[in-house]
């Protein structure tokens, strides 16, 4: 019995609905590609809500702990909780992991009715650094004594035009930072046989930050990938080539041209934008997978939030966490469960028969509720698998 053991994090809101139509259609894969060779021993951790009504702390130390000693690892959407505490249970995590990568493949699935007109050309991978950028939380609020001390601060000390009451927020961007992120996706590029990578920026402006990021993108390709890698100006050759792109061009650019681009890196804001208007492009933020990783731990998780407006209802889309449950797979070497979840999925979405956020984006759909979807995600594994 080949067996890996897989940390979970129920969620809030609707990550209880979700994970009960999600983890089925997972064990279900592997037992069609394997039969009983084959298995992921789930043991669940606490956070959020959840942990809060059982322990007092939405961020038990046991669950950091257990975590900090993991390789593996899934979590349905968590809640910032409100008031004082954590600013985002997601930062926290990301920070205190180290998961500095956030890795969110954007692929096509037949039978959606996207808004392009060749929404096949959509297949990206995004890698956004995860730790850095204004996503760090080191703000004050406007008018505050900590925000009027560094204004005055940044107006006698270094000459700049800044308001005594304004709300003040800062970028940090490190080279550590930027390489590490730009290394893992430049390996992913060349492990998979990918045509290019992009670096997305905002150089132009945001200079030392966004700017220095391009730079350090490219000096980190040449100086480790240098004999496989090329810039957009010379011949291919049948190498990895690395480009750049400013970031509001290339929200343009993937609508108009998506098949010239391939992997794209990126900085922390920029990444969340953009992976969320690709998902957009090819049926929505239910059916994208996500994954947030370190040099250890992959947390495999979907990327849309914890939609409470409909939590309880039974009407949110697992199809996000499944997905993700895929890239899980494919992590670990277990292809064929991998590419039975996605047949899975693109048998539901022949049958017409979705989920309501999917509905919208069938002609003629008939709605079903998370766990009917699950439902059909998993028979249309079970028939691939014949």
């Amino acid at each position: 019995m080949d067996e890996r053991q897989v940390y979970w994090i129920e969620g809030d809101g609707i990550g209880a609905e979700v994970w009960r139509a999600a983890r089925p259609v997972l064990d279900g894969a592997i037992r069609a590609a394997y039969g009983e060779s084959r298995r992921l021993v789930w043991e669940e951790l606490l956070a959020g809500e959840k942990a809060y009504a059982e322990t007092g702390n939405y961020l038990p130390e046991a669950t950091l702990a257990a975590l900090q000693g993991a390789d593996l690892a899934m979590k349905g959407p968590l809640a910032t909780p409100v008031g004082t505490g954590f600013r985002s249970l997601n930062v926290t995590l990301r920070q205190t992991l180290e998961l500095y990568a956030c890795i969110r493949p954007v692929q096509y699935f037949q039978g959606i009715e996207s808004p392009l007109k060749a929404p096949e050309k959509v297949d990206m991978v995004v890698f956004r650094e995860n730790t850095e950028d204004v996503y760090a939380g080191i703000e004050w609020p406007a008018g505050s004594k900590e925000a009027r001390k560094l204004a005055a601060f940044l107006r006698e000390e270094l000459g700049a035009r800044i308001d005594d009451l304004a709300g003040i927020g800062i970028k940090p961007m490190t080279e550590k930072g930027s390489k590490r992120l730009v290394r893992k996706a430049l390996q992913f590029a060349l492990d998979q046989r990918r045509e290019s990578v992009t670096l997305v920026h905002k150089g132009n402006i945001m200079k030392y930050t966004e700017g220095a990021f391009r730079g350090w993108g490219y000096e980190l390709a040449e100086e480790e990938f240098g004999t496989q890698t090329v810039t957009e100006s010379q011949d291919a050759g049948g190498k990895l080539v690395v480009k750049d792109r400013i970031a509001d061009a290339m929200f343009q650019e993937v609508l108009i041209s998506p098949e010239k681009y391939d992997v794209i890196a990126t900085t922390n804001l920029n990444g969340d934008y953009l992976s969320d208007a690709l998902a957009a492009q090819v049926g929505g933020l239910g059916l994208a997978p996500g994954v947030n990783m370190s040099d250890q731990l992959g947390f495999f998780e979907p990327t849309h939030g914890t939609a409470p407006t409909i939590a309880g209802q039974d009407k949110a889309n697992p199809g996000s966490l499944i997905l993700s449950g895929a890239l899980l797979l494919d992590h670990i070497g277990w292809h064929e469960a991998a590419g039975l979840v996605r047949a899975g999925v693109e048998a539901a979405l022949a049958t017409k028969e979705v989920t309501v956020d999917l509905a919208s984006q069938i002609s003629g759909a008939k709605t079903v509720g998370c766990q009917g979807f699950g439902e059909r995600i998993l028979q249309g594994v079970e028939d691939a698998a014949q």
